[in-house]
């Protein structure tokens, strides 16, 4: 027995998720293929078919094809949004789903770049003349010097930064809008990129600048929208070591902490709905202090 798409109703289950963003939905939208794929040949032809032994079944599964906790913990989330959505629309009689537990994330702390390797990576903070390397460490300024995610980021429109504004305008996560203000040399960086730098880009590294999104306050050199391997290349050329993008965001937000910032002002700051995710931090950053302490004093 093989997939019928049209039994499943993957597509009409994605453009459900209006609040989520472009990278969870495809994210789900591939969970609930793959999880449709191993029903079908496991001879379950539609979702009504499946129940919650089959549900517990596939976790299990995912778990010895070697696939990280976290991996299967949002595969896991992605069925029970599935499920509940086809429960709610009455395509099926009840909810299989209800208490379907995954293993937690692997709890290991995020990467934190410290002072000297964010200066390295960054430079002194001054205007470069190049136009590529402008947008580059314009980029990497808005990361690691506002805390965006990489989504954010890509999704940046011409006027989400206002001429002579210090505050960014972003979408995160479920759609919300949020103002998040500028380091200075972003303040900088961005001005000379308003200022004839963002065009001297088009006109010297565009491919084809005939084709380059209107909208987009960063593209690559194909002239559309950055995309988050366009950012993990910016990344892979700047920094000292192997570094995620995410870890601008850990780093932005330990070092905030490290400095004395408001807990609650931090959670803000990231856009984070639950207090709870940015409390991982406060660990990140008590961590670090204990290893400055047992290197530096003599009686640690």
């Amino acid at each position: 027995m093989t997939y019928a798409p049209a039994t499943w109703r993957v597509g009409e289950f994605v453009l459900s998720l209006t609040a989520a963003s472009e990278a969870t939905k495809r994210a789900y939208r591939t969970d609930v293929i793959q999880f449709a794929e191993w029903a079908s040949r496991s001879g379950l032809d539609e979702p009504g078919a499946v129940d919650r032994r089959r549900l517990r079944r596939y976790v299990a599964f995912l778990g010895v094809r070697g696939l990280s906790r976290r991996s299967v913990a949002r595969k896991a989330s992605a069925l029970r949004r599935y499920f509940g959505w086809l429960a709610r629309d009455g395509a099926i009689d009840a909810d299989p789903s209800i208490g379907l537990a995954a293993p937690a994330g692997s709890g290991r702390l995020p990467r934190v770049l410290g002072a000297a390797e964010v200066s390295e990576m960054l430079g002194a903070g001054t205007v470069p003349d190049d136009a590529a390397e402008l947008r580059d460490l314009l980029v990497l300024e808005l990361l690691y010097g506002s805390g965006l995610r990489v989504a954010e980021l890509c999704q940046l429109d011409r006027g989400a930064c206002l001429a002579g504004d210090r505050h960014v305008e972003v979408v995160g996560k479920g759609g919300k809008h949020r103002r998040v203000p500028l380091s200075e040399p972003s303040i900088e960086m961005l001005a000379a990129w308003r200022n004839g730098g963002g065009d001297d880009f088009d006109t010297q590294h565009l491919r084809c600048p005939g084709d380059r999104d209107p909208a987009a306050l960063f593209v690559n050199l194909r002239g559309n929208r950055l995309g988050p391997r366009d950012v993990q290349r910016i990344l892979d050329r700047h920094a000292t070591q192997p570094t995620h993008p995410h870890a601008l965001r850990h780093t932005y937000a330990t070092h905030l902490l490290d400095g004395g910032a408001d807990l609650r002002v931090v959670q803000e700051l990231l856009g984070h709905q639950r207090l709870a995710t940015t409390q991982i931090y406060t660990r990140v950053s008590r961590e670090r202090l204990r290893e400055a302490y047992e290197s530096a004093h003599p009686r640690a």
